[in-house]
């Protein structure tokens, strides 16, 4: 083995682990961190993956982000709650990041979406906290799918090089 294909591997490697994270970080671009560890990992000489390989997973990849940042704010649409709620959402998911805990990484989007209806409705605790439990559960699915995505990107990219 050369060293440039020790040196290709270890930056796919590096790649992959860092884009596992970002799957679960929210404003870490998870899934294309993996394919670009995909994409590393095809310039090494043994590597059978194809450049159809590489641009298949690019869209994939690609609409996995959108529906990713736009799930919770739907979840929290389609629970009847407001347009506040849905902004809640959102700004609970980066409010989460930026604190640095996963378990507000986590929680942010049910806060967020709980204050924004409860700002938009301060009478109705019961809807709020139904849009807070759908936006929630909308940040898990997103979350879910990226974490999906990556897992084959890896294993796709793993398999590859034998």
């Amino acid at each position: 083995m050369t060293v440039t294909n020790i040196a290709l591997i270890a930056a796919a490697v590096l790649l992959f682990i860092v884009g596992i994270i970002g799957c679960i970080i929210p404003g870490l671009p998870g899934t294309p961190l993996c394919w670009t560890g995909m994409l590393v990992s095809s310039f090494v000489s043994f590597s059978s993956l194809t450049w159809t390989h590489i641009i298949i997973f690019a869209v994939v990849c690609v609409a996995v982000e959108i529906v990713n940042n736009l799930v919770p704010s739907y979840f929290t649409k389609k629970s009847g709650g407001s347009k506040a709620g849905s902004w809640g959402s959102t700004i609970g998911v980066f409010a989460g990041m930026f604190t640095g805990q996963i378990v507000l990484i986590f929680l942010g989007p049910f806060i967020g979406a709980f204050i924004g209806e409860m700002l938009h409705d301060s009478t109705n605790i019961k809807k709020a906290l139904n849009s807070a439990c759908y936006s929630f559960l909308g940040f898990i699915t997103g979350t879910g799918l990226r974490l999906v995505v990556a897992a084959v990107i890896v294993i796709t990219a793993v398999k590859s090089l034998f």
